[in-house]
């Protein structure tokens, strides 16, 4: 499954591989914001395999985040890059 899950900005470079430190509801990661020139510490981004790939406003981002927290199990797996959870989590048997 892919996921563009919306952070805000805490940390930014200005190196020519542009980097900045997202926080996702809690969780930080490293993210590319070369896509996103435009995007500084405290704006909100969606972020697709590591790369900003667009801005949103802090509204947006809540409510994209409030649907992604209703399905804590593959949140929690995309965040920490880990494995994908069974296809059928999450889902009453």
């Amino acid at each position: 499954m892919c996921l563009g899950i919306p952070g805000r900005i805490v940390e930014a470079d200005d190196a020519d591989l542009r980097m900045g430190v997202i926080d996702f509801d809690g969780v930080r990661r490293e993210v590319c914001l070369a896509y996103t020139p435009e995007a500084d510490v405290g704006d909100f981004v969606i972020v697709h395999v590591g790369f900003a790939i667009s801005t949103v406003d802090e509204e947006e981002a809540a409510r994209t985040m409030a649907v992604l927290n209703a399905i804590p199990d593959v949140l929690s797996a995309e965040l920490a890059g880990g494995e994908e959870p069974p296809r059928d989590a999450g889902r009453a048997v």
